[in-house]
């Protein structure tokens, strides 16, 4: 279901807004608890996000400039509504705003109750309110923020005409700064010198540290962030090139640069500091070709290997050729084993190559997988998007929760940062089995091996440290811990469903038809059987889904992106942009459940 034409400004459709709740309480309030009745007379945007979630941090990015340019009459709610169990610890969201930079209030929603109140059903999801307390917008995914700056822009028009509108300071009050060395590193590198290269991602910089983890040697980059010469934008992962050269996953700029260790001079390797959309060039010259929130990088193979989280992909940069290219995903999100061409990943986000492996730490699955020298995805342990814990054991029943970091040992097994179990987990590949290493640390997100000591140098990102460790003979015992994501299901009616993916293109746009259809969407199942008909891609939005009766629940897996323009004829060349979301809906059969699925992309469902 879609439609090109917006609706006349008054005749807006408005829902009056659910009230705001959290358990967890607010943050970046100076400790003020907000109701929407306090924020009457001013445009909010709700922001249902996740820390864990790479498409919810490129919307903190695109949001960033609407919420500066807007101030006296925008105010945006961050309201935080967990996937994962780590995530739903308080201390981890007052952690998670503070590495992200979110400069407005934020709800901690940990029992998801606000998301129910809205009927949220994915992460990220932006609501609009307006100054009256109506919800008049909603929006699924990324690529939203130019229609709700024309939104922002409609509602000050029409709420200062009627007096509505209030303008003035927002709730926004800036926490303390804390003084540290590091602030949430991402990753490290051990440099030829026996100094350590750290990723201080939070103050955009790069620092090096002597070969005790802690004195500070240097930091390369301005520490505020950007694009030029001599600055980063949440930098990550780190490889050497050569003796002299580090590659570095500049993460928010979308690119990949080059520090010369020698001089400390930065310069931009590939990558255009735009973020890659559908339809963008997937290779080519390495510096005109965008790229999407490279997250790690590995040399495996002669070439860079490149984690590209943003659209769960794994590309190469090749240094002799200076291009870059695709080398394993699709961009569907979940876990396909498989040629490179054919394979899903989730947002992997650590990398270690040894002479025959290269090994992924594919986070939202919470998996460990491998690529081969022929570029064939394997996995080694984990699932699938929606199961998670810590259990150790065979590695078919294996559990892991968010790694982000892999690191290659010298007896062909592989430590992984177990980010949000806070261990430390070893796979070995010999005997199929999954162990702990060690526990208690917070948020590891990358781990170092020193030489040949025996010794282990785990970045803990949340405690903004390097911490040295031994690596133990005998694996830690842990009690075995499983997960599933907690959503409720959406109760539907067995046999046929009607899936309605709602799109309304935004005001003075159309879709896009100049070369051929602007909408795609893609639909599967896990299990796959729970779909006798209606799977597989498509050009529109509304499709017959049929579920089988054999299978009374499971998840729908759906992805859809829609293209819009100007609408000016008079415009030879009218600016697009693409919206694209990608949902998993659990689902069960139940008598008397629905007929319909709604999801909403861009507008309300009427």
């Amino acid at each position: 279901m879609n439609d090109s034409a917006p609706a006349p400004t008054h005749r807006r459709a408005r829902v009056r807004a659910p009230e705001l709740v959290g358990k967890g309480g607010w943050l970046n309030t100076g400790g003020t608890e907000y109701t929407l009745a306090d924020l009457r007379g001013r445009i909010v945007v709700l922001d249902f996000w996740t820390f864990c979630c790479i498409n919810c941090l490129h919307v903190l990015d695109e949001l960033r400039e609407l919420e500066e340019k807007h101030r006296d009459t925008l105010v945006i709610i961050g309201v935080h509504s967990p996937k994962f169990v780590h995530e739903a610890e308080h201390a981890a969201v007052v952690d998670a705003v503070e590495r992200y930079g979110v400069e407005h209030p934020v709800l901690d929603d940990p029992e998801l109750a606000t998301w129910k109140q809205y009927a949220v059903r994915a992460w990220p999801t932006l609501v609009v309110i307006d100054p009256e307390g109506y919800v008049v917008a909603q929006h699924a995914g990324e690529g939203h923020a130019h229609a709700i700056e024309r939104l922002v822009e409609e509602l000050e028009a029409e709420h200062t005409a009627k007096g509505t509108l209030r303008r003035g300071d927002g709730p926004y009050v800036a926490p303390e700064p804390v003084a540290t060395d590091l602030r949430f590193p991402g990753k490290a590198l051990l440099l030829p010198s026996g100094n350590f290269l750290v990723s201080d991602t939070t103050r955009h910089q790069l620092v090096e540290l002597a070969a005790d983890g802690e004195s500070v040697v240097r930091r390369i980059g301005s520490g505020a962030r950007g694009f030029a010469d001599d600055a980063f934008n949440e930098p990550q992962g780190l490889a050497l090139l050569d003796d002299r050269t580090v590659v570095v996953a500049d993460t928010v700029n979308h690119a990949l640069r080059a520090v010369d260790l020698t001089t400390g001079a930065i310069s931009t390797l590939a990558g255009t500091g735009r973020q890659w959309w559908q339809g963008s060039p997937t290779g080519g010259p390495a510096r005109d070709v965008d790229l999407s929130s490279p997250w790690d990088v590995a040399v495996f193979g002669g070439k860079v290997w490149i984690a590209m989280a943003g659209v769960h992909q794994l590309w190469t940069y090749d240094p002799v050729e200076g291009t870059v290219g695709v080398a394993a995903g699709t961009t569907n999100e979940g876990l396909v084993d498989g040629p490179g061409a054919e394979a899903w990943f989730a947002q992997p986000s650590g990398l270690a190559a040894t002479e025959e492996r290269l090994w992924v730490a594919d986070s939202e699955t919470s998996a460990l997988r491998w690529v081969d020298p022929d570029g064939a995805v394997h996995t080694a342990v984990g699932t699938g998007l929606f199961d998670f814990g810590h259990r150790d054991g065979d590695a078919g029943q294996a559990l892991l929760q968010h790694p982000l970091g892999v690191t290659a040992l010298p007896d062909g097994s592989v430590a992984v940062s177990d980010t949000y179990n806070h261990a430390l987990r070893r796979y070995d590949p010999a005997t199929g089995q999954v162990s702990t290493l060690a526990t208690d640390l917070r948020e590891p997100s990358d781990a170092v091996l020193v030489g040949d000591t025996g010794e282990i140098v785990v970045v803990e990102s949340a405690r903004h440290r390097l911490t040295r460790l031994r690596l133990p003979e005998e694996a830690v015992r842990v009690e075995s811990v499983a997960h599933r994501t907690q959503r409720a299901a959406t109760e539907v009616a067995g046999g046929k469903l009607r899936l309605d993916v709602i799109f309304r293109a935004p005001a003075g746009q159309k879709l896009d038809t100049r070369y051929g259809p602007s909408t795609r969407l893609l639909v599967s199942a896990t299990p796959p059987e729970l779909l006798a008909a209606g799977d597989g891609p498509g050009t529109d939005l509304a499709r017959e889904l049929v579920l089988n009766p054999a299978v009374p629940e499971g998840v729908l897996h759906v992805s859809a992106m829609a293209a819009s323009c100007d609408d000016d004829p008079a415009n030879e060349y009218p600016a697009c942009h693409v919206h694209q979301q990608d949902w998993g809906v659990p689902v069960r059969v139940a008598e008397g459940g629905a007929d319909r699925l709604p999801l909403v992309l861009a507008g309300l469902d009427g």
